[in-house]
């Protein structure tokens, strides 16, 4: 069984890297106002992000589906 996920739009990029180029492209403000979620409103970095999104899916999946609408 091979490896590659062909049909995955995120395969081999990290949540890190969706997070910065979603902040890169739309800003803090731009985020929080796509997804409703306090780490994009309330004193938001990367890092705070990054813990909140790795322990809470229902938001990962919505930053993600932000991602690959966005750039894909």
């Amino acid at each position: 069984m091979s490896s590659e996920q062909p049909n995955n739009p995120l395969h081999g990029i990290t949540l890190e890297q969706v997070v910065t180029r979603l902040q890169e492209h739309y800003g803090w403000d731009g985020l929080a106002q796509r997804i409703n979620i306090n780490c994009f409103k309330s004193d938001p970095s990367i890092k705070s992000s990054l813990k909140f999104l790795r322990k809470t899916q229902w938001a990962r999946d919505k930053v993600e589906g932000l991602y690959i609408s966005t750039f894909a």
